[in-house]
This record gives structure tokens, sequence and C-alpha cells, in this order.
């Protein structure tokens, strides 16, 4: 008789029925929508600026402002989308992006623009706070595995494809025009996203036994957001940063005595009881944040090394970053047969690669000769992303596994905010290390060598953190068993 590990390497490949696959088109299609946006942008920035005469202020809120709206919408978008349903929660999200990108291309002032980034980012918040309880919502077992392993692809790709597509755009019509083009992409691509979404996104299925909202709650959420992302899209004096960590200590201790509360008197917290207790869950997000702060981190100081350091163009310095999209796109696909044959350790062995990746790339940008550093930057690059396709995804399906049911928006918008979070810390922390060691005459390969190697002692924390919550989920601390439903074959 054949072991338990045996007979789940053996599973058949489940396939997506033609309903699942409509419905998985559609939350790609919408992720991919709202997250190109961001990346598309960033090589725009030189071209909006002499056009816009923006000021480093504007720039920063330009930027930054979309990622705190975005982080700011996550959580009370999933809490609605849990307790009303989410399908057009996800179609309004969207079409308002759709719409304010077009305010964004016709913008003639920093402060219109400012403030349509910070609409498209509540647009993009309220759209990807559906998607991941959707998919949980419609998938189980292997095929929940494989479509949030697809939906987790879809924004790397997206991060990794924008620098070529807005540097392919400004080669073609000019950067007075080409930075609104790069708006302008959205439209088309979000009005077919909203009509198949109409078409074909599940009806609502709102929950009749949490249908309060904790409207106490999201409003502690919101500030507390704000109190640990503001600090990094507008930097303050030491004062300010006291200021902030206080205030997030103290809204973090309020919203834990008021969910404590909320619950004594009856009500339905907006963070399950079931996230708070559990150690895998805990554990998986502190994963995924790490890795995923460490890796945008990285992406960007390589950005500003190949362009500042070794004199590549915007459309080089991405061609150079490209392998890894693809690598991640095709680990992603085949990521559901390791884990069928390794289990929980493909998240550990995935993030090992990541981190000694980005420790390599510092060294051989120290060492290694600049006619052949791109080359060897590029081929470090393809092995970074299949590292990060291997475990993204499949992290991401353990750590909802121990979500319940009717928290399953909640529980996917806690997992992308604390990324939010992270990314938001990691790039400023990191982007103002590299800047620093290089005005200080260090070098911009001394520069690269010591931020890669603090991105690399922050995926090491992914990896402890990986391995404890293993040990975690072996020795039952949710007491959860996996659920499995018309016999899918359940990831272990």
């Amino acid at each position: 008789m054949r072991s338990p590990k045996a007979r789940i390497a053996a599973a058949p490949r489940e396939r997506f029925d033609a309903a699942g696959r409509r419905v998985l088109l559609v939350c790609v299609a919408g992720g991919f929508t709202t997250l190109l946006d961001q990346s598309v942008l960033n090589t725009s920035i030189p071209a909006l600026r002499e056009s816009l005469h923006a000021q480093p202020a504007h720039l920063q809120w330009i930027v930054a402002g979309y990622s705190l709206a975005f982080g700011l919408a996550l959580i009370p978008g999933g809490r609605l989308g849990d307790v009303r349903g989410r399908k057009w929660f996800f179609v309004t999200g969207l079409a308002l992006f759709t719409l304010v990108s077009l305010v964004s291309a016709t913008a003639t002032t920093p402060g219109v623009l400012i403030a349509a980034r910070l609409l498209q980012g509540v647009g993009a918040g309220l759209v990807n706070s559906q998607m991941i309880g959707t998919l949980q919502d419609v998938f189980d077992g292997q095929l929940r595995a494989r479509a949030l392993g697809m939906y987790a692809v879809t924004g790397g790709l997206a991060f990794a494809l924008g620098p070529p597509i807005g540097g392919a755009v400004l080669a073609a019509v000019g950067p007075e025009h080409g930075w609104r083009l790069t708006f302008l992409l959205n439209v088309p691509f979000g009005l077919a996203t909203v009509a198949l979404a109409v078409r074909h996104l599940p009806r609502p299925r709102p929950s009749a036994r949490h249908a309060d909202l904790d409207l106490v709650g999201l409003l502690l959420v919101a500030a507390l957001t704000l109190a640990l992302m503001l600090p990094f899209v507008q930097p303050p004096g030491w004062s300010g940063w006291l200021a902030f960590a206080a205030a997030a200590v103290l809204l973090l201790g309020a919203l834990a005595w008021w969910q404590r509360r909320y619950a004594r008197a009856g009500g339905h917290p907006l963070i399950h009881p079931a996230l708070t207790r559990s150690a895998p869950y805990a554990l998986g997000t502190a994963t995924a944040m790490a890795q995923f702060g460490s890796s945008l981190a990285a992406g960007l100081v390589l950005t500003m090394f190949l362009q500042d350091g070794l004199g590549l163009s915007p459309m080089g310095a991405a061609l150079v970053a490209l392998p890894s999209a693809l690598a991640m796109g095709v680990a992603s696909a085949l990521a559901w047969r390791v884990v069928q044959r390794f289990g929980r350790r493909t998240v550990t062995a995935g993030m090992t690669g990541s981190a000694l990746v980005m420790l390599a790339s510092g060294l051989v940008a120290h060492w290694a000769p600049a006619a052949v550093l791109p080359w060897l930057l590029a081929l470090l690059q393809l092995c970074g992303g299949a590292s990060i396709g291997l475990m993204s995804a499949t992290n991401q399906a353990y750590v909802l596994r121990h979500a319940p049911a009717e928290a399953a928006g909640v529980s996917g918008a806690i997992l992308q905010m604390a990324q939010r979070i992270a990314a938001a810390v990691s790039v400023s922390a990191l982007s103002g290390v590299y800047l620093r060691q290089t005005a200080g005459g260090g070098g911009h390969r001394s520069a690269y060598l010591a931020t890669s190697a603090v991105c690399a002692a922050v995926a090491a924390l992914a990896v402890l953190a990986s391995v404890f919550a293993g040990r975690a989920a072996a020795r039952g601390a949710t007491g959860e068993p996996v659920a499995v439903s018309r016999g899918r074959t359940p990831v272990r």
C-alpha cells in the first residue's frame, strides 16, 4: 500500500471547467490592469515632471499616493465583499480605476494628477480585495492553489513588463504625450474587464451569518494603515517618525481592545478570531511580507544600479530584469507539481534560493567586469524569478488555508496590505541606503553590494518564518483540517 505522500504525488492533474476559466480570466485581467499601472508610470516620471513642472514633493505623492490609497482600500473592500458579496464591488472598483485613468491622462497640474492617483488607488484596492476572496469562493484544493498561483504571478509579470512597455510608448510617441498615453493604456483593458466581470463573475453571495461591518474596526484599521505607510510616502523629521511610531502602537492596542470588546458584545469583529489565533497564518504572512519587501526593493535598486552605475538606458535596464518575469511565470505554472512532491518545503527552498540570488547579485556586481555584468545579472534574475515563482503563490495558498470561508476577503486583504506596508518600508529604506552610499563617494558597485546584502538578510528572515510556519502547521496549531470538496486534491 502506498504512503499518503505517494498517493498525493500520483494524484491526477485537475482541470478548470469553462465557468472556472472565465472567472479566472476576469480576476487575472483585473489584477494585471491595476498592477501594471504603477510599474509603467515609474518609467514616465522624468517626462511627467518636465511636462507638469512638478516638484519633488508632487512626484512623491504621484508615485506613492497610489500605493497608500491602494493599501487603505484593501481591508474595507475585503470586509464589504465578505458581507455584501464581491461581484459589484469588483465592478465598481475597476470602473472607478478606469474612468479616473482618463483624468490622469488629461491632467494639466500636479494637484489634479495627485487627486486622480489617489482615486485610482482606491479603485485598485477595491478590485484586488475582491479577487482573492472570489478565487477562494469558486475553487477548492489543487485548483484553488493553481488559481491563486496564476493571480500571484500576474502581479510579478505586471511589475516586470511595465518598464519595457512604458519605455516603448515613450520612444514611439515622445515624452510630451507618451506619459499621458501610459495612463490611457488602462482604459481599453479596464472597460473590457468590466464587461467580462458583469457577465462572468458569480452572483453576489453575502454572508447571512456575519452581516455586521464593524465600522469602528474599519476606521481603526484605516488609521493604523495611515500611521504605518504615510511616513514612507512623505518622510518626516525624527520627531515625526517618533510621533507616527507612537500613534501606530496606540492604534494597534486600540484595535486589539476593540476587537475583543466587539466579540464579547455578540458582534463579528473585522479580524476573524481564527486569524489572530493561527500561528501558520501569522508566520506565513510574515514570510510574504519579507519576500515581497525584499524582492521589490532589490528590483528597484537593481534598476538604479543599471542606469546610474552602468549607464544603461531604461529599456536596457528593463531587459536585464525581464528574465525574472519569464522565469517566474514558468515556475509558477509548474509549482503545483513541486508542491505535490515536496509539500511546504517548497516555500522554504524557493525563499532560500531568492536570498542567495540577492547576495550573489551584489557580489557579482562588485567584482565582475562591466562588459559582462549585465549578462551575469540577467542570468541571476532568471534564477531569482524561478525561486520566487515556486514559493510566492505556494505560500499564499498555505496562508489562506487557515482563513474561514466567511473571512476569505478580509484574510486576503490583510495579506496584501501587509505586503504593501513591507514594500513601502523596504523600498524607502533600501533606496535611501543606496543613494546615501553613492552620495558618500562609496561608488555604485559598493552601494549595490551593501543594499543587496541587506535585501538578502530580509529574505533570510522570510526563510526562518517559513520554517516556523511549517512547524506550527505540523503541530496542528489551528486544529483545522484542509477543506476538500467534490473529490479535489488539497495541497499538503
